[in-house]
C-alpha cells in the first residue's frame, strides 16, 4: 500500500513538473526588408508558387516574408525559453517554458503579444492586455489517350466518385503538387509500392517539423503517412492504384505520435507555410486536434466554429493564399466529442467524412453541428473498409477519416489537372455541387458523395456555353507534329499561349485564318496546355504531344 501511494506521489509530482511547462504563441510587431522582399519574390518563394499565385491571381504580400531570425534568436537565447517552431503568416513564433519565463518576454521591444495554449493564463495577465498590431489584423485579400487500370481491391473507393472516369480520360495527376501532412512515412523509400512514384521522380522533397531533419521514412514512429500516401500514390500491378498516382508529392511530418501537444498545431501551420513557398496546389491532411495531455489545452466543441483553433486560423489563411486543402473530418462520431474538429471546422477546408463500401454513414464519422459556419462535413468517400498498404508491403482494409481524406483528395488532383484554371474556390464548389445530396446536406454526409466525372462534365459544359458562339478548335489531339487551329472568321489575330505540364509558359504564338498552325515537332512528348483568350472569354485545352 505505501509503494502504492509513493508511486501515485511520484506520479503527481512527475505530471506537476510536466504541465509546469507551458506552451505559447509569442506574436511578434514586424519583419524585415518587407517591400524589398515582396518587389523580388524568388528570395522568399520558388518560381513554381510564383507561377500558382499569378495564375490564380493570388497576390504576394508580408504574410510571404519569413519571421525575422533576429528575433529568434533573441527568444532562445531568454531564460528558459525554447523555441519549438514559427510561423511567417502569424508572424508569431511557438515556445515553451514556464509561465514566469514566458511572461519576461513582453520585456522585448519586438514582442506584440503573448497567447498561452492553456486559455485560463491569458484572463488576468499582460499578455492578454497587449492590443493585437493592426497589421497583422489586415484582411488579404479535351480528351486524350485513354488510360486503363486494373485497380483490384481498392476499386470501389475509387469508382463510387467516379474518379476512375478521369483516369480513363488520362488524367492521374499530372503536373499537380501534393503536400501530404502526417505522422510519419515509414519504408516509402524503398517500398516496391511508391517504385513508380520514386522512379518517376515524384517525390519532390521531405521534412519532419518534429525532429527538425529530412528522414521521414526510418526515425518515424508512425507509419500512418504510408497508408495515407498509398491511398493516391500506391502502385502495384494489377493489384492496387492510389487516385493520383501521376501527382508530384511532398512529405511532411507535423504530427508527433507520441504526445498530444498544441505544439503540433504550430508544425503544421509551419508545412503549410512551406508547401505554400513551394508552390503546392493541395494539402492533404488526416489529422484533426480536439484535447491534449494537459487539459488546460483542450478545445470544447463550442470551440470547433471555424475561427477559433490555431491550425484552423492558419487553413483558412491557406485557402487565401490559393491552396486547396483536404482534411478529413474526425473519427468521434462513437464518443461524446462527437464533432468534427480542427482544422476540418475551418471554412476553407474541404473537410470529409466516411462512409461504408456500400455508401453508408459509417458510425465512427464525425458529425457536423450548427455551431460551424459552413456545412460540415463537405462530403464523404469510403472510409470504412479502405484498402491501404502498409509500411510492409502489403494490401489491408482499415476504418478511419484518415483514409477517406486522401482518397478524395487524390481524385481532386485529377479534377484539377482537367481544369487547371479553376481557383481552389471553384473547384471545391464543383465537387460539392456534384455531390449526391447537394440539395439537402445533413451533419452525417455533408452534401454527400462526390461524383467528379460529374463535376468535369460541370465545368467543361459552362466553358462550352461560354464558347459556343466562338468558331474556336485545335486539332489534331493527341499531335505528332502539326496543330491545326480553328479561329473565327471576325477575329484578325488570337494569341495562343502554350504551357508545360508544370506550367512554365513555353511560346506565346500569334494565330489567324492565314497563320492557323503550330509546329509541336520540336517539342518532347508529353503533355502540354494551350490557353486562348477571345473577346474577355479565356479557354484551356489539353494537348497531347506523341
Amino acid at each position: 500500500m505505501k509503494k502504492g501511494i509513493l508511486l501515485l506521489l511520484l506520479l503527481g509530482i512527475i505530471q506537476f513538473k510536466v504541465f509546469a511547462q507551458q506552451d505559447a504563441w509569442v506574436y511578434l510587431t514586424d519583419k524585415e526588408n518587407v517591400e524589398a522582399l515582396i518587389a523580388n519574390p524568388l528570395n522568399i518563394i520558388t518560381q513554381k508558387a510564383i507561377d500558382r499565385k499569378n495564375n490564380h491571381s493570388i497576390s504576394i504580400d508580408e504574410r510571404d516574408v519569413p519571421v525575422n531570425e533576429n528575433y529568434i534568436a533573441q527568444l532562445k537565447n531568454a531564460t528558459g525559453i525554447t523555441v519549438m517552431a514559427k510561423s511567417k503568416w502569424f508572424n508569431a513564433v511557438h515556445v515553451r517554458g514556464n509561465q514566469i519565463d514566458i511572461e519576461a518576454l513582453n520585456s522585448l521591444g519586438f514582442i506584440d503579444r503573448i497567447d498561452f495554449a492553456d486559455k485560463s493564463l491569458n484572463v488576468n495577465s499582460k499578455s492578454a492586455e497587449k492590443k493585437r498590431n493592426f497589421r497583422s489584423q489586415k484582411k488579404f485579400k479535351l480528351e486524350s489517350t485513354l488510360k486503363t487500370f486494373n485497380y483490384g481491391n481498392a476499386f470501389n473507393q475509387i469508382e463510387m466518385f467516379n474518379g476512375d472516369d478521369l483516369h480513363v480520360a488520362n488524367y492521374t495527376g499530372s503536373g499537380i503538387t501534393i503536400a501530404v501532412l502526417d505522422g510519419g512515412y515509414l519504408n516509402v523509400n524503398v517500398m516496391t509500392s511508391f517504385k513508380r512514384l520514386r522512379d518517376a521522380g515524384n517525390i519532390k522533397g521531405s521534412y519532419d517539423f518534429v525532429n527538425r531533419d529530412i528522414d521521414v521514412y526510418t526515425n518515424a514512429k508512425s507509419s500512418h503517412g504510408t497508408l495515407v500516401l498509398s491511398n493516391m500514390a500506391g502502385f502495384v500491378q494489377d493489384e492496387y492504384v492510389g487516385t493520383a498516382p501521376d501527382a508530384s508529392y511532398y512529405l511532411f511530418i507535423t504530427e508527433d505520435a507520441i504526445n498530444e501537444n498544441p505544439v503540433e498545431e504550430s508544425y503544421w501551420v509551419e508545412a503549410v507555410e512551406r508547401a505554400d513557398s513551394l508552390g503546392v496546389d493541395i494539402i492533404n491532411s488526416s489529422l484533426g486536434y480536439t484535447t491534449y495531455d494537459n487539459s488546460n489545452y483542450s478545445y470544447t466543441p463550442a470551440d470547433m466554429n471555424g475561427n477559433t483553433a490555431y491550425i484552423t486560423k492558419g487553413a483558412n489563411i491557406a485557402f487565401e493564399k490559393g491552396m486547396l486543402i483536404v482534411n478529413s473530418a474526425g473519427n468521434s462520431g462513437n464518443d461524446t466529442w462527437g464533432t468534427v474538429g480542427a482544422p476540418a471546422d475551418a471554412s476553407g477546408v474541404l473537410s470529409i467524412g466516411a462512409v461504408t463500401a456500400s455508401g453508408n454513414y459509417a458510425s465512427f464519422s464525425s458529425r457536423g453541428t450548427a455551431i460551424q459556419s459552413t456545412q460540415k462535413p463537405d462530403v464523404v468517400a469510403q472510409g470504412a473498409a479502405n484498402y491501404a498498404i502498409t509500411e510492409k508491403d502489403e494490401i489491408k482494409t482499415f476504418n478511419g477519416t484518415s483514409f477517406s481524406s486522401p482518397t478524395i483528395a487524390g481524385g481532386i488532383a485529377c479534377l484539377w489537372e482537367a481544369l487547371p484554371n479553376k481557383t481552389n474556390a471553384e473547384i471545391m464548389q464543383l465537387v460539392r455541387e456534384s455531390a449526391s445530396q447537394y440539395t439537402t446536406p445533413d451533419y452525417f454526409l455533408g452534401y454527400g458523395i462526390p461524383d467528379l466525372e460529374k463535376s468535369l462534365n460541370l465545368a467543361l459544359s459552362t466553358e462550352a456555353n461560354d464558347f459556343k458562339s466562338i468558331a474556336f478548335d485545335l486539332f489534331p489531339n493527341p499531335v505528332k507534329e502539326t496543330i491545326h487551329v480553328k479561329t473565327p472568321l471576325n477575329e484578325a489575330v488570337i494569341a495562343l499561349r502554350l504551357f508545360d505540364i508544370l506550367g512554365n509558359e513555353i511560346n506565346t504564338f500569334l494565330i489567324s485564318n492565314e497563320n492557323n498552325t503550330i509546329n509541336m515537332s520540336l517539342l518532347p512528348k508529353g503533355i502540354y496546355i494551350a490557353k486562348v483568350e477571345i473577346k474577355g472569354i479565356s479557354k484551356t485545352f489539353k494537348l497531347v504531344k506523341e
